[in-house]
C-alpha cells in the first residue's frame, strides 16, 4: 500500500492504495466519484477520461503512484456550484448526450480544447475529440454542441 495526496476538483485528497491500482477505479471506488467510466480499459474510447494537471487523460492508464501531487478535474467538478457548466448545458440542449457513456469524456475533452482554442474550427474538434468514441449520436450533435459551447465564450 501506499500513501498518495492529490487534488481532486478542488479539494485535497489522501488515498491509500496499492500503487498500481488505476486512478479510474480510485475515483470510482475510493473517492466515489463515478463520473468516469469504464469502457474499454485500454486507453482507446476515452470514456475514462479527466484533466490532470490540465491535459487530458485515460485514467484507466494511469496507476495511482504516478498521481502523486496531481490536480485531477472530473465531469463532477465541472459544474459551477451545483449549475451545468456552459458546455454541460450545450451538450444537453443540442443532444450531444445519449447513453451517457461517453458523455463525461466528451465533455472533458471539450473543456481542454476549448482552453486551447476558444474558437475551435470543425476541423480541430474532430482532432480535439478524436481519442473519445461515441456510439450513439453520429458524432453531429456533439461537433454541435461544442461549436454552441464555443458561442457562449464557454472556456472563459
Amino acid at each position: 500500500m501506499t500513501t498518495i495526496q492529490l487534488t481532486v476538483n478542488g479539494r485535497s485528497k489522501t488515498v491509500e492504495s496499492p500503487p498500481m491500482k488505476r486512478l479510474l477505479d480510485v475515483l470510482r471506488e475510493d473517492l466515489h466519484l463515478p463520473g468516469a467510466k469504464e469502457g474499454c480499459g485500454e486507453g482507446e474510447c476515452g470514456s475514462c477520461s479527466v484533466l490532470m494537471n490540465g491535459d487530458l487523460v485515460n485514467s484507466c492508464l494511469i496507476p495511482i503512484l504516478q498521481v502523486e501531487g496531481a490536480e485531477i478535474t472530473t465531469i463532477e467538478g465541472v459544474a459551477i456550484n451545483e449549475r451545468l457548466h456552459p458546455i454541460q448545458q450545450c451538450f444537453l440542449e443540442n443532444g450531444g448526450a445519449q447513453c451517457g457513456i461517453c458523455t463525461p469524456g466528451m465533455i472533458l475533452a471539450t473543456c481542454h480544447l476549448l482552453e486551447k482554442y476558444p474558437q475551435p474550427t470543425l476541423l480541430q474538434i474532430q482532432e480535439g475529440l478524436s481519442g473519445n468514441l461515441c456510439r450513439c449520436t453520429g458524432y453531429i450533435r456533439i461537433f454541435n454542441a461544442v461549436q454552441a459551447a464555443a458561442l457562449v465564450g464557454a472556456a472563459e
